[in-house]
């Protein structure tokens, strides 16, 4: 049973935007923080950004100024807004649940220089 559902990503190129979504349950999304994760080839999972229930937010050194996570409890989803994207950023980008330990089925960001 799919619990976070992704969607948002592509390719674009090196200074560009994209805007990544994650719907969940409203079980799932107002008992618990969410968070970006990213993994890119050959390296490991690691956080991008996360938010808590009631709005706190947290960044990796990275991203901060470039990436902005937010939550819109009307819809229970998550968003990642990405500016300013650089090649770096490549990665499949995984929406989590802290909570449940859930994960999205990832979505391939792509930037190209």
């Amino acid at each position: 049973q799919v619990q976070l559902v992704e969607s948002g990503g592509g390719l674009v190129q090196a200074g560009g935007s994209l805007r990544l979504s994650c719907a969940a349950s409203r079980r799932i999304f107002r008992a618990s923080p969410m968070g970006w994760y990213r993994q890119a080839p050959g390296k490991q999972r690691e956080l991008v950004a996360a938010t808590t229930s009631g709005g706190s937010t947290n960044y990796a050194d990275a991203v901060k100024g470039r990436f902005t996570i937010s939550r819109d409890n009307a819809k229970n989803t998550v968003y990642l807004q990405m500016n300013s994207l650089k090649p770096e950023d490549t990665a499949v980008y995984y929406c989590h649940a802290d909570n449940f330990d859930y994960w999205g089925q990832g979505t391939q960001v792509t930037v190209s220089s």
